[in-house]
């Protein structure tokens, strides 16, 4: 099924929802999330960046290990570019043309990968080659194509996306994850599955923001 991404008011593209994992489907829930809560009608690349890194505490905490990033560096330059963009209260929220080009992006690395779903580790690699801020931000706390390729393909032992919980099965993560079960009833986790209509019209349709907030 093809849904409409909202890059500008009047202008959209088409692009396959079911493609997405449920972890890439609750970043993406969240990105639309944290934007609104600053205030801000576009959802940007780095709010995106932001959101893979509260939603996912697996695949992200294995990667940035093996990047050796600096976290401190990373969420203090991170907060410092979500707080420039521009805030505007009671519009429809939209997919910036900057975060509409990253979702194609995050197409073409699936296709490299020969995946069938795209995962958290396609819109990394998509976040860190856009040509805008939140891409420069990965790079100068020590993100690199070549160094997460490869920490990509240690992560998934050999494995490929094949379904909707791939990030979950990565047998790379056992020794990296945390007990789920346990922060499901410290209330950490908002799951995601069952959710997968209101992701689809958030992508599908511009909403006032007391839609938006309620939908959340």
């Amino acid at each position: 099924m093809d849904y409409v991404l909202w890059k500008e008011p009047g202008e959209n593209t088409s692009m396959n929802f079911e493609k997405f994992t449920i972890k890439s489907q609750e970043a993406l829930q969240k990105s639309a999330e944290i934007a609104m809560g600053l205030q801000q009608q576009a959802i940007e690349p780095g709010h995106v960046l932001k959101a893979i890194f509260e939603t996912d505490e697996n695949v992200t905490a294995y990667l940035i290990k093996k990047l050796a990033v600096n976290t401190g560096v990373l969420q203090t330059r991170l907060e410092e570019l979500l707080n420039s963009y521009p805030k505007v209260s009671g519009q429809q929220p939209y997919l910036s043309s900057a975060t509409n080009t990253l979702l194609q992006q995050a197409e073409k690395e699936l296709r490299e990968f020969k995946d069938q779903y795209i995962a958290v580790e396609h819109l990394l690699l998509a976040l860190l080659a856009g040509k805008d801020k939140a891409a420069q931000v990965m790079r100068d706390v020590g993100f690199e194509r070549t160094g997460l390729l490869k920490a990509i393909k240690e992560l998934r032992g050999g494995s490929s996306v094949t379904d909707q919980n791939a990030e979950a099965k990565y047998k790379s993560l056992e020794r990296y994850s945390k007990n789920l079960n346990e922060l499901a009833k410290k209330g950490k986790i908002d799951p995601v599955i069952g959710r997968d209509e209101e992701i689809r019209q958030l992508l599908q349709n511009p909403f006032t923001q007391n839609e938006i907030t309620q939908s959340f």
